[in-house]
């Protein structure tokens, strides 16, 4: 179905520098004439808590994992109704905003905006059009601020802020045109979702047990003397982190090395591979140094695996930490990477990480460095490495694979939805094609474990097989 879609046959010219034609029919007002800003506060604070989110719009609290504090109270709080359009003025640019679908308690930072009575109807409409890649340029030019991060969407902006709309008719068949191919490619994802979580956990389950236990299933065990780590082989070690890293603090004088930063999934990589929303410094100098080998640590992000040994010199922020390995352990670095970002010290990172909200715990240098860490020696420490790398190699590439799926189709979704919120592909007459959702064609939990899991074999299939 959406491969037979095609432009209007004609177009009349836009003014506007990202849309080339408007569709007959179609109009372009200022937000002023289309929409209404509204400022209701809370009288109880006992209304529903809402959060935008950048992924699903407006969404409950409670349905998103929310690291920001509560509040002891929301009396004077923001209100906002279903088909109100409600923004987080800092993230706009990113997405941050969306049509409400409950009425809640928003923050009292946020913008909210009413269509006017023309414009009820529109809801499903706004949500997607104001979300779509066609209005990140038109949000970002719109936000203003110092900082990439701090970019701030004024009402006077939004206001101003061309809106583009077509027949009433036209964006009932667009939002349903739209509902329908976005319902399509969000089971497609869950189901990738789900191959990469299980392919993961059989991952790290390889990855546990083998910097746990070693390979050799038939050698002798001991208490560990780590409650949550249980037994280890007979001839290994268990040390504190003071016994085998040395902290370092060495600045920059010119400020011109690679800019590194830690990412939870990879560790230590260069700034330039990721996208970062923090400013850029005038000057890196007087900023921390790390070399090949040393571990680098976000002390706030410890706890989410925030934290990786580098395989680069390059400059770091100054509130991570830098640890050096002494050198009777340097070439078991490896290891220690594998060991304490595996499952088995998730639960010592935390636990030691100290704060009130769970976006502010911080790991202290005393708090790691009084870690109790598993040595073996270094001749099976760097076989177990090895073992490591050759049996994750085919779940490594699965993901991979599976991960560009997903963005190949999140990809293709965009696109999709800015040609159809502008017009750029006429949806009429496919809109009328479409069924409408029954209930009982949603699959059980059973059936979509049993998809997922002929999806794992597939995606291992042209890997390695493992046992």
């Amino acid at each position: 179905m959406i491969d037979t879609l095609k432009p209007y046959r004609e177009y009349k010219k836009s003014e506007l520098p990202w849309l080339d034609g408007l569709a007959p029919g179609w109009r372009i007002l200022r937000g002023k004439g289309v929409f209404s800003a509204v400022d209701v506060r809370s009288g109880t604070g006992d209304e529903e808590l809402l959060t935008v989110s950048a992924s699903d719009g407006v969404v409950p609290r409670r349905l998103k994992t929310v690291t920001m504090f509560m509040a002891k109270s929301y009396v004077g709080h923001k209100l906002c109704w279903p088909g109100d359009v409600v923004v987080n003025s800092l993230w706009a640019w990113m997405q941050g905003l969306g049509v409400a679908q409950h009425h809640g308690l928003i923050s009292s930072a946020y913008s909210v905006y009413r269509p006017r009575p023309e414009f009820t109807g529109y809801a499903r409409f706004f949500h997607y059009l104001l979300r779509s890649s066609a209005y990140k340029w038109e949000l970002q030019t719109r936000s203003k601020g110092v900082w990439l991060s701090r970019l701030q969407l004024s009402d006077g902006a939004f206001m101003d802020m061309p809106i583009v709309l077509p027949p009433p008719d036209e964006q009932v068949a667009i939002a349903r045109f739209l509902d329908h191919a976005n319902g399509q490619m969000d089971r497609f994802i869950r189901a990738k979702k789900k191959v990469i979580a299980l392919l993961n956990k059989q991952k790290q389950a390889i990855i546990r047990r083998a910097v746990t236990r070693g390979l050799d299933p038939s050698v002798p065990l001991k208490r560990s003397d780590i409650p949550w780590l249980g037994d280890i082989p007979m001839h290994w070690e268990v040390r504190r982190g003071k016994f085998l890293f040395d902290r370092i603090d060495v600045r920059s004088r010119t400020g011109d090395e690679e800019l590194l930063t830690v990412s939870s999934s990879d560790g230590i990589v260069p700034r330039s591979t990721k996208t970062v929303m923090m400013f850029k410094a005038a000057s890196y100098v007087g900023h921390k140094l790390c070399w090949p080998q040393d571990l680098v640590i976000n002390s706030l992000w410890a706890w989410a695996r925030g934290f990786g040994f580098s395989k680069y010199h390059g400059i770091v922020s100054t509130a991570y930490g830098v640890y050096r390995l002494h050198h009777e352990y340097r070439l078991r670095w490896t290891y220690f990477n594998e060991l304490l970002r595996s499952p088995s010290y998730d639960w010592e990172f935390h636990a030691r990480s100290r704060g009130i909200w769970k976006s502010r715990l911080q790991l202290t240098d005393a708090s790691f460095l009084d870690m109790r860490i598993v040595i073996p020696p270094e001749p099976e420490a760097l076989e177990i490495v090895r073992y490591i790398d050759e049996s994750t190699a085919g779940y490594s590439s699965a993901i991979q694979r599976t991960e560009q799926e997903i963005a190949l189709i999140r990809e293709y979704r965009a696109r999709l939805i800015a040609d159809v919120v502008t017009g750029k592909l006429d949806v009429r007459e496919a809109a009328r094609d479409i069924p409408l959702a029954k209930p009982e064609e949603t699959e059980s939990p059973a059936e979509e474990a049993d998809l997922v899991e002929e999806e794992v074999e597939e995606a291992l299939s042209a890997e390695t097989t493992h046992e």
